[in-house]
């Protein structure tokens, strides 16, 4: 095999060196662990899948074609120039570009994803919106879609600059993948737009996670303390009954969207009316009928004091449910229960067709079935030979949230036509 050509004064790279190091190193070692050495050495440098013979053979074509230039030029030549005048020449390299494999994935990974989240950016949504899409239709599953944009994130960048809005985008991101299954993917499409594809999802997977989000969201944002009632809405549409095309879904999920926006200016628009501005995010989706959203609205029923432990507030913040003016505490009270007891004006989230329950000690632990749950209290199903006292403790255990032990005061007991009783409770501190 040719030696290597050493010309004094030599301008080239440091890593030059290395590569005269490595010709030396290999004139030493016989020819079968040298191809093998070569074969690995060159796809790592190239991305070629050359077979060891190959390899050696082409790794002294450039050795060679390298001493040829260096005393046609009467310069120093780098191993890299001559290794790609040689495989091009050879039609390997189509593009002929040489750069370490490291430099290639950062390269891959700066196309593919948004510098500031971390999030795949649009081109990779677009790509694997179609990709998911052909896959459920083949095989005949569901695909969810979410898209999602920041309430109020204008106002934030105007008031507060725009390194709190990179913080929040930040935030809005870390939630976003905290919040999904791992079979999920998450994308940065816009400003502050991003979207969910989820594979094998249909609408009712879908909207419990984007409640979940929501509700996330929200507690992330808290400590940050903002004074703006910051949010991340969504809307979203499942192939194949809210379409069969990736422009048809993504329009019927941005309708949802800024149907929910929509309900939000509005229940802003009341608070402000009512001078008491919401200090914290609170539910604006307007309710959506039952195909719009996989599950049907839950009936409004008594409750209690605006005292809610915090994972409580939190699912009730992530529920899709009717919008109404955001008011405070004070302004809570407004519509009488049975008995005469004051209600509040608040979002009620119905929980008969889960396996909520609470777990309730009568002398004996019980479990009650829980039928619905708000802000500010639970209803429970009770059979008549049970007594509840006016307060007492219980552990409840609700989808998607951790057990939680609450107190509870007994504000109303309403029979059922299935002969049991509806025991209306307020949450207490």
């Amino acid at each position: 095999m040719p030696g290597p050509l050493r010309p004094t004064g030599s301008s080239l790279p440091a890593e030059d060196s290395f590569y005269d190091l490595l010709i030396d190193t290999l004139d030493g070692l016989d020819r079968s662990a040298r191809g093998l050495f070569l074969q690995r050495f060159l796809k790592a440098l190239t991305q070629l899948d050359l077979s060891e013979s190959l390899s050696l053979e082409y790794w002294d074509r450039i050795v060679e074609h390298r001493r040829q230039l260096t005393e046609l030029l009467g310069r120093p030549v780098s191993v890299k120039t001559a290794l790609v005048d040689v495989l091009a020449s050879a039609n390997f390299l189509r593009v002929p570009i040489l750069m370490e494999y490291d430099d290639l994935k950062k390269l891959q990974i700066n196309a593919a994803t948004d510098p500031l989240t971390g999030l795949y950016n649009r081109r990779l949504f677009e790509e694997y919106f179609d990709k998911e899409l052909n896959r459920a239709r083949r095989y005949e599953h569901h695909l969810a879609l979410i898209v999602l944009d920041l309430h109020m994130f204008k106002d934030v960048n105007d008031r507060f600059g725009h390194p709190r809005g990179d913080q929040v985008l930040q935030l809005a991101a870390n939630t976003l993948r905290r919040s999904m299954r791992t079979s999920d993917f998450a994308f940065r499409i816009g400003g502050d737009e991003f979207a969910l594809l989820l594979p094998q999802s249909d609408d009712e997977q879908a909207a419990t996670l984007g409640r979940r989000i929501y509700a996330n969201f929200a507690a992330a944002i808290a400590p940050l303390r903002f004074d703006l009632p910051l949010a991340l809405d969504y809307g979203l549409s499942v192939h194949p009954q809210d379409g069969d095309q990736s422009e048809v879904l993504l329009r019927v999920a941005d309708e949802r969207l800024y149907k929910m926006k929509y309900a939000s200016r509005s229940a802003a628009a009341a608070a402000r009316e009512n001078g008491a501005p919401p200090s914290r995010p609170q539910p604006h989706a307007a309710e959506p009928a039952a195909s719009d959203a996989g599950f049907a609205p839950g009936p409004v029923g008594p409750g209690g004091p605006f005292d809610a432990p915090d994972d409580i507030r939190a699912a009730n913040v992530a529920a899709r449910t009717a919008a109404r003016p955001v008011m405070p505490p004070s302004r809570m009270l407004a519509h009488q229960a049975p008995g005469g007891t004051e209600r509040r004006k608040a979002e009620r989230i119905s929980l008969a067709t889960t396996h909520a329950h609470a777990q309730v000690n009568l002398g004996m632990e019980k479990t009650l079935r829980v039928l619905d749950i708000s802000n500010g209290g639970v209803s429970l199903e009770l059979d008549q030979s049970l007594v509840l006292g006016e307060t007492f403790q219980a552990v409840l255990r609700v989808p998607i949230l951790p057990a939680i032990r609450v107190n509870l005061r007994r504000v109303y007991l309403q029979p059922l036509s299935s002969g049991l009783i509806r025991v209306g409770c307020s949450f207490v501190a």
